[in-house]
């Protein structure tokens, strides 16, 4: 059925438009600097529709989602903003509204592939599959 696709460990292999997205969406520069190619490990723990979703930063950091497809949780974003957002499934992508932006997630020919885009800005990061 395939909805156990994501869980898994992720490594940042390259990515497309940061630099345009990250100031469309106002992430302060020093945020943007730390974030540029940046080797952000994503680790997906998928338990059915409940999925924890955590962001290993180099340097320690971590940022944690905690969803489930279907009902509004809190998240927090790229630059650190915490908001209220349903997540969807659509055509087995994990679909998130964020204030300013939509987030798409899908594992495609084992990797991880997110698109971002805010007001016509498309933002996409791939990660390998490491674990």
């Amino acid at each position: 059925q395939g909805n156990m696709a994501f869980a898994g460990k992720y490594e940042f292999e390259g990515d497309e438009n940061y630099d345009e997205f990250v100031t469309k969406i106002g992430l302060p520069s020093d945020k943007i600097e730390m974030g540029r190619n940046c080797k952000i490990v994503t680790e997906v723990v998928q338990n059915g529709n409940d999925f924890t979703w955590t962001q290993h930063f180099p340097g320690g950091r971590t940022t944690t989602n905690t969803f489930t497809i279907g009902k509004e949780a809190d998240m927090e974003t790229m630059g650190g903003r915490k908001f209220k957002a349903t997540v969807k499934m659509e055509d087995g992508k994990i679909v998130a509204e964020f204030p300013n932006y939509r987030h798409t997630a899908e594992v495609s020919g084992g990797k991880l592939v997110e698109i971002s885009t805010s007001s016509g800005v498309v933002y996409k990061r791939t990660s390998k599959k490491i674990a």
